[in-house]
């Protein structure tokens, strides 16, 4: 008798353990009565103006989603988490929001090293990732070119960038031979650089010298003199804004007043405070917006954003903000909120209208978009011009 009540009892435990399980997986995704969605950023360390720029936006976006009914009825669950500006970090985040947190779909990190480092975790556990800000061209492919199922892009590339840098160089300010100051640590940066160096050298100019320096080096006289001795008629540094700041500044100071390009690392309020407002004239950078573009999308979006955070956006706020609608827009094409099935809505996507472009996902994973170029005067970042993919 005590062995059968024992057995039932055993029965009903496993039951009830199978249940549980059962009911916890159901509503960990597309059964729950909210859609998860993980942040992967930089909101403390290094870069963290680029994390927090981006989560500004995306929060805003939400918020106004989730006011306006949610996705397919369901309210937006925000799973937020620091990465610290750190790679260990990054990937550490990543897999804690693939298996443990629930999420349908995984954004960020900002940077490229960062967002390959949160990639594995991602493929590994088949949930979409998408950054607005990693540009390497290698965030969406592996090295021997095969596309990446689970990973997109809503920015475009280093390589697109750097091309389109180089023509403004040559075609805008009529330059026939640049100089090329670049952080010999950072892909960003490295990428930035080769297609900068191809493009105006295809259109007959000549590079003249290239120099380098490392990730958080604050004296760079003696680099910034040995091209100034080159002549050079425009100074190529793409960086992040740390460093750059710091470039320009002593550039300025020894003399050097050639037109300096850079691209989107540029972007960060910092930029100013490190350089100074007189050192930031006749600086350029590529960017994916600009707040003094006058499209309707662009004004209405400025107009909200100031009423929440009480200060203008940048680049980063909107790239986030679009970055909220694109996963929405996603998941209502998808019918649930299923990775799976979001990650192919991805990778359909025709003509998303949103304030940093009109954006089509190529066969990449990449975005064919639009480029900003930005023109700083006296400290303020400027809109000088559109320019379109050729």
């Amino acid at each position: 008798m005590k062995k059968t009540a024992f057995m039932v009892l055993s029965l009903i435990l496993s039951l009830s353990l199978f249940v549980g399980c059962t009911s916890n997986q159901s509503s960990s995704k597309g059964d729950s009565d909210t859609i998860r969605v993980g942040l992967n950023y930089e909101l403390s360390g290094q870069v963290a103006t680029y994390g927090q720029g981006l989560t500004e936006g995306i929060e805003m976006a939400f918020e106004e989603i989730n006011e306006n009914g949610g996705i397919l009825g369901k309210q937006v669950e925000i799973v937020k988490i620091d990465n610290k500006s750190e790679d260990t970090e990054a990937a550490n985040v990543s897999t804690r929001l693939a298996t443990r947190e629930n999420v349908v779909v995984l954004l960020g990190p900002a940077t490229s090293g960062n967002t390959k480092a949160a990639i594995p975790a991602a493929m590994q556990n088949k949930i979409p990732l998408v950054s607005a800000s990693a540009t390497a061209d290698d965030i969406t492919v592996d090295k021997d070119g095969n596309v990446r199922e689970y990973v997109f892009k809503t920015c475009f590339s280093d390589s697109f960038q750097g091309v389109m840098m180089a023509e403004f160089a040559h075609g805008d300010l009529s330059a026939k031979t640049a100089a090329v100051l670049m952080d010999n640590t950072s892909d960003y940066a490295k990428g930035l650089s080769e297609a900068f160096k191809k493009t105006f050298t295809e259109l007959g100019g000549s590079i003249l010298t290239e120099e380098a320096y490392q990730a958080k080096d604050t004296d760079f006289r003696a680099v910034l003199t040995n091209i100034k001795g080159t002549n050079p008629d425009v100074l190529f540094v793409p960086g992040y804004y740390e460093e750059v700041g710091l470039i320009v500044r002593q550039a300025r100071e020894l003399g050097l007043d050639v037109p300096i390009l850079g691209a989107d690392g540029y972007e960060s309020p910092k930029l100013t405070e490190i350089a100074g407002k007189e050192a930031l004239n006749n600086v350029y950078y590529s960017n994916h917006y600009s707040s003094m573009d006058d499209a309707e999308e662009v004004v209405e979006f400025n107009k909200k954003f100031k009423e929440k955070y009480g200060k203008d956006p940048d680049g980063f706020n909107a790239l986030g903000y679009d970055l909220a609608y694109f996963v929405k827009d996603a998941i209502e094409r998808a019918g649930e909120a299923d990775p799976e099935k979001i990650k192919d809505a991805m990778a359909a996507t025709k003509d998303f209208k949103g304030v940093t472009g009109t954006i089509s996902i190529d066969e990449k994973h990449n975005p064919i978009k639009s480029i900003t170029i930005i023109e700083m005067k006296d400290g303020v970042p400027t809109f000088l011009k559109k320019l379109d993919p050729k």
